[in-house]
């Protein structure tokens, strides 16, 4: 696992085998992740998301504590997955980073509690899976306007995006900051500091 430029992300890029029968690779395995991000993935829920061309999800948090980490890969089609830091007093505070998913590198991206997640498909169809640390509560999630100019998300061009209702009415993220939604980095530290113990 190869470390992003955001604290608290990461890129698998596994090597896939290719044959005659199809391909196999490694999606997950327990040390290489322990070694990168010095604690084991807490399993609570396993989502799978399909989405048209031009859906766009995101950028969604959770309340730190408890948070929740996801563990993200697309196992057929493409999109562009999105990490935004979101901590707020965190030296990298609105800076986004995009990786590129597909069902032909197969790709997976972590990130941790705190940072706000979003895709984008680009094919005709995108099927996307991820492993999440917490079970979905309602009460605890959150999200930032995926357009908002201020976080100025290169989402790519010639794609009409397509959000659903509750992603359409997101705060941007000033307004998010200024009502208190978004993760404090000092308390995102000291969780992450409590997994690693």
């Amino acid at each position: 696992m190869r470390a992003l430029d955001i604290e608290g992300a990461w890129v698998l890029e596994p090597k896939v085998f290719p044959d005659e029968r199809g391909s196999f690779h490694e999606w997950y395995r327990g040390t290489e992740f322990r070694e990168a991000t010095g604690y084991d993935l807490t399993l609570a829920q396993a989502n799978c998301s399909v989405s048209r061309r031009g859906v766009l999800r995101g950028v969604h948090f959770s309340d730190v504590p408890p948070g929740q980490a996801k563990y993200v890969t697309c196992v057929r089609g493409t999109v562009l997955d999105v990490v935004v830091d979101l901590r707020v007093g965190s030296p990298d505070f609105g800076r986004w980073e995009a990786v590129r998913l597909d069902d032909d590198t197969r790709h997976a991206v972590f990130l941790a509690e705190g940072l706000g997640h979003a895709f984008m498909a680009l094919s005709d169809e995108a099927t996307v899976v991820y492993l999440c640390s917490t079970g979905y509560a309602p009460e605890r999630e959150h999200g930032v306007h995926p357009l908002d100019p201020d976080l100025a998300i290169e989402w790519p061009e010639g794609i009409t995006p397509v959000l659903s209702p509750k992603d359409a009415a997101a705060p941007s993220l000033a307004e998010a900051r200024t009502s208190g939604l978004l993760p404090s980095y000092d308390t995102c530290r000291a969780h992450y500091r409590q997994l690693r113990a």
